[in-house]
């Protein structure tokens, strides 16, 4: 199928999966989609599986969109919980179109849940409330990490029971846009086909056999202790002085120690000026991902904390992160706090999906999970790149049962092509405005020219509006926060985040309105109060305000996060 049918498709409102390998504009095409409903004030939410996912669409992470959080299946207690954030609910009942990139990340159970969260915010029983879904990815990537063994059909989210109940059509993108990348391309065709060449093998030896090297390329390799061995050789190389960053640790023991397992930044952190290094954290605000990658250009004056220069170009202080365990009262009973960095020099293949790389020198001798080579070779846009150290049989194998899917969502493409072909074209475009209409969004030219303009310009603004400025103006325009929220498509905790700003920067800012009630003032204002009585310098921030963290601990789990920082704002 072509991008264009494929688009058509979606316009018509139908519920999709988008696949097809890598290259073959996957991304392009949902972009296309999004500016679409966007000139056409559609409500939309786009999110993808990961974090580093995430970026590539402008979103965030399903998991937070949707409020399940890192279960992986939803009881009527967890949407009670959920239910007592109002921002996740209301964007639920807003939305009309639901993106859900790098799909092959979610198992059975997750999909099953979000469509649950959906179904009952939305009261309906439709599959995900009757909001249109569209489902893109290749599930010849590696299927997800569960915290619980899954069976073979379980990790699949296309075996999920609500997968057939959502009747999505298939769109199956063939025609391949990355240049110069014949021999890959072909290579990973004929590895999706399951059938490959005795010229590939050939050109696969001759790769292993050729020693030129890429200076900087990236190292993948399929386990843990090589990378940690490439990473610890290449610090020790490196002349620049050592900093070493240790975590802070509570709790239980037993529990510490699971907690410390589950962690990727390692209880004493080696880092120095030069080293490459990879976030382990989800954290929009501050704009890293759990897998963005940079180098560390020097250590803050203040703090001495690292400051990454990323490669997408942005310049972040990596300050600690907190991970915790809490027991079904939310309190805490183990915390980990360190740098949410690890060395990446080299990087496990599973860690490297959602990245395209120039260049990338992979070890693949110790394959031992089918699809694992298929992802590392992926990752690369042409053949001239590869630099390989080493193969075996496994690299080259799919999982059968995403073989005999994938042969299926082929068949079904082209049934969803010939469903399309059969629509008069009159016929076709009434569906678009009505899908567009069901969808609160207009049709009027007129409107969609203006934001089509607006859109443009925004687009190619030499110097951006800063995040702030974008909510001070909203705040300006007499928005709530959660319209705030919704509109800028940011958590309500990044809002009030630049709330605390307004009201150290911009005096003049009447905030009143944002102040919760008296009662809820009343409570925090206690709880800081006796913080403040223990005089305990730990319980202080660098600008002498009482920290976020103690304050929810004291409450026991009875306000949550983004209220406690909001009303702060009024007490402290």
């Amino acid at each position: 199928m072509n991008q264009e049918t494929a688009l058509a498709i979606l316009k018509t409102g139908q519920n999709v999966y988008l696949t097809g390998s890598a290259g073959t504009g996957k991304t392009y095409l949902i972009n296309q989609y999004i500016e679409y409903l966007r000139v056409r004030e559609v409500p939309l939410a786009i999110t993808a599986s990961t974090g580093i996912a995430a970026t590539h669409i402008g979103g965030q992470t399903i998991h937070s969109w949707s409020g399940i959080g890192i279960r992986e299946e939803i009881t009527p207690k967890d949407l009670d919980q959920i239910a007592k954030n109002r921002q996740t609910v209301t964007r639920i009942k807003a939305v009309h179109v639901l993106i859900i990139d790098e799909i092959s990340m979610l198992s059975g159970k997750v999909l099953t849940g979000i469509s649950d969260i959906l179904k009952h915010f939305r009261k309906s029983k439709a599959p995900f409330g009757g909001v249109q879904v569209i489902l893109s990815g290749d599930f010849f990537q590696l299927p997800p990490v569960s915290r619980t063994p899954m069976t073979n059909r379980e990790k699949f989210a296309f075996m999920a029971p609500v997968w057939v109940e959502a009747k999505l059509k298939i769109c199956y993108l063939k025609q391949q846009f990355r240049q110069g990348q014949d021999t890959l391309s072909f290579l990973l065709s004929e590895i999706r086909s399951q059938d490959v060449s005795d010229d590939s093998l050939e050109k696969l030896r001759e790769k292993l056999e050729d020693t030129q090297t890429i200076p900087d390329a990236l190292r993948l390799y399929t386990h843990n202790a090589d990378v940690d061995a490439m990473n610890a050789k290449r610090l020790e190389e490196n002349p620049n002085p050592i900093q070493v960053f240790y975590a802070e640790t509570k709790g239980k023991s037993k529990i510490l120690e699971g907690l410390k397992q589950s962690v990727l930044a390692a209880p004493a952190l080696e880092l120095k000026e030069d080293a490459r290094v990879m976030f382990v954290k989800n954290n929009p605000e501050k704009g890293y991902f759990n897998g963005s990658t940079g180098t560390v250009m020097g250590f803050d004056r203040e703090e001495g904390y690292p400051i990454v220069n990323m490669d997408s170009g942005r310049t972040v202080v990596a300050k600690p992160e907190e991970w915790t365990v809490s027991d079904e009262k939310e309190t805490i009973l183990a915390s980990y706090k360190q740098i949410p960095l690890r060395l990446a020099w080299a990087i496990t293949v599973h860690k490297s999906q959602g990245m395209t790389l120039d260049n990338a020198e992979m070890d693949l001798s110790k394959t031992f999970e089918a699809g694992q080579g298929y992802v590392a070779l992926s990752r690369l846009k042409s053949w001239k790149g590869l630099v390989l150290g080493g193969i075996n049989r496994i690299s080259m194998e799919l999982d059968p049962l995403a073989v005999k899917a994938d042969n299926r969502f082929q068949e079904l493409s082209e049934e969803s092509e010939d469903w399309l072909n059969h629509i008069p074209e009159d016929e076709l475009n009434i569906a678009f405005l009505d899908f567009i209409s069901r969808s609160n969004g207009t049709n009027d030219e007129e409107t969609i020219q203006a934001n089509l303009k607006r859109e443009k310009k925004y687009h190619t603004k030499e110097k951006k509006e800063s995040t702030y400025q974008k909510t001070l103006k909203l705040i300006g325009e007499g928005k709530t926060l959660e319209e705030i929220a919704f509109e800028r498509e940011l958590s309500l905790g990044t809002i009030v985040g630049h709330l605390e700003r307004i009201a150290e920067e911009e005096k003049e800012i009447d905030m009143s309105k944002f102040k919760p009630d008296d009662k809820t003032v009343a409570k925090v204002e206690k709880i800081i109060q006796k913080l403040k009585d223990q005089n305990q310098e730990e319980f202080y921030d660098k600008d002498g305000r009482v920290k976020l963290g103690f304050i929810f601990k004291a409450m026991n789990g009875q306000m949550d996060y983004e209220t406690i920082r909001l009303t702060r704002l009024f007490v402290d």
